[in-house]
């Protein structure tokens, strides 16, 4: 049985109702509250871009770290494919892999993690790139480790921390990604209260009952402009230049 908390509720004879101490964000077309909808749609969301972040980071950080250490014609081949998906911009390329797939969150998440990866390789190739001449890895050859280990145990570690600060600023971009595609109908499908989906049902009220399509459109701009106050502050801590 439904409640008045579950964002699926429908009261039709409060259907449109204004911002008020009932309704803090007001309702939409079926009566349903606008701010418990967002709330569920930012477990959705957010979720989404967590899903994406777990896929990417550890796959464009491996990649970048064989990449760097090994040079010569594995960098240029793992970079030219990386090349290949900079190439394209990320949604249009989601977009491409979503209708390969079907519309839904899963098909969402994989698209954007196919299309997420190549900067964090890039900034993994950086890194390492510094450092496969140290002495310490040096050490670590004499003593018989492999490439394999000296990468895993040695060199990404060290990737890590400005890895990290990148993800966090990147998040913004991947829930926009994410919102967009819902936006277009590839990503999460209605009733699911997801920010780009309330936005894409409720556009029709623009310029009438505003306050409906403005509410989640709200709740990007803040989640994206809080994940780059995070990523600014990571880097701070995290960089020691900017110590």
């Amino acid at each position: 049985m439904l409640t008045p908390f579950d964002p699926g509720t429908q009261h039709l004879e409060n259907r449109l109702a204004l911002p008020s101490a009932a309704h803090w964000l007001g309702t939409d077309e079926l009566g349903r509250d606008v701010w418990t909808r967002i709330i569920y749609g930012g477990r959705t969301t957010l979720g989404m871009v967590i899903a994406v972040v777990l896929l990417t980071a550890p796959l464009g950080l491996l990649i970048g770290c064989i990449a760097g250490y090994a040079g010569g014609i594995v960098d240029k081949t793992l970079m030219r494919i990386t090349d290949i998906f900079l190439a394209f911009p990320r949604l249009i390329l989601a977009l491409a892999f979503v209708a390969a797939l079907k519309p839904g969150v899963e098909s969402a998440i994989l698209a954007i993690a196919l299309t997420a990866w190549p900067p964090y390789a890039r900034l993994a190739r950086a890194e390492t790139m510094q450092f496969r001449h140290s002495d310490f890895i040096a050490a670590s050859r004499l003593t018989g480790a492999s490439s394999l280990r000296i990468i895993l145990r040695h060199i990404m570690p060290l990737c890590v921390p400005s890895l990290i600060v990148r993800v966090t600023l990147d998040m913004s971009s991947i829930i926009i990604t994410a919102a967009s595609l819902g936006f277009l109908g590839m990503g999460a499908q209605p009733p699911s209260p997801e920010w780009g989906t309330m936005i894409a049902t409720a556009r029709r009220f623009l310029f009438s009952e505003w306050w409906v399509p403005l509410m989640p459109c709200i709740a990007i701009f803040l989640t994206s402009l809080a994940f780059n106050f995070l990523g600014d502050g990571l880097r701070d801590v995290l960089d020691p230049k900017e110590r």
